[in-house]
Order: C-alpha cells, then structure tokens, then sequence
C-alpha cells in the first residue's frame, strides 16, 4: 500500500459548529454585526418616522421671555 493511497477518514466533529471553532467565531462576529447593524438601522428609521413636525404654539409667559415685561 503506498503511501499517496491512504485518505484521511473526514471527522464529523469538525463540521459540528461546537467543535469548530474557527468557523463558529467568524459566524457569531458577524452576526453579532448584523444584529447591530439591524438594531441601530431600526433605531433611526423609528426616529425618522416618529421625527418632531411642525412648532407647536406654546403659551410663554411674558415675565420668562428674553425681555421679560412686567406689570
């Protein structure tokens, strides 16, 4: 039997994402980067939607302007 003639039996752990451990971590980083990419994406969409329109007319009184003017 020569010696080009032997092939390694493929193990089943290593295609196991807990034994993996190379492959896991590169899964889990981007993951992790997707989910907060995904969050903070979210995040501003809800501001852009809920954002602040328009003043509101809001009753000042005179005593706190700028200028207060008293009676």
């Amino acid at each position: 039997m020569a010696h080009n003639d032997i092939h390694e039996v493929e193990n089943p752990l290593e295609k196991d994402f807990g034994h993996n451990w190379v492959n896991s971590s590169s899964f889990l980083f981007y993951l992790q980067v997707f989910c907060i990419l995904a969050f903070v994406l979210g995040g501003c969409y809800g501001l852009y939607t809920h954002r602040y329109k328009g003043k509101p007319e809001v009753a000042v009184p005179e005593s706190t302007q700028f200028t207060p003017k008293y009676k």
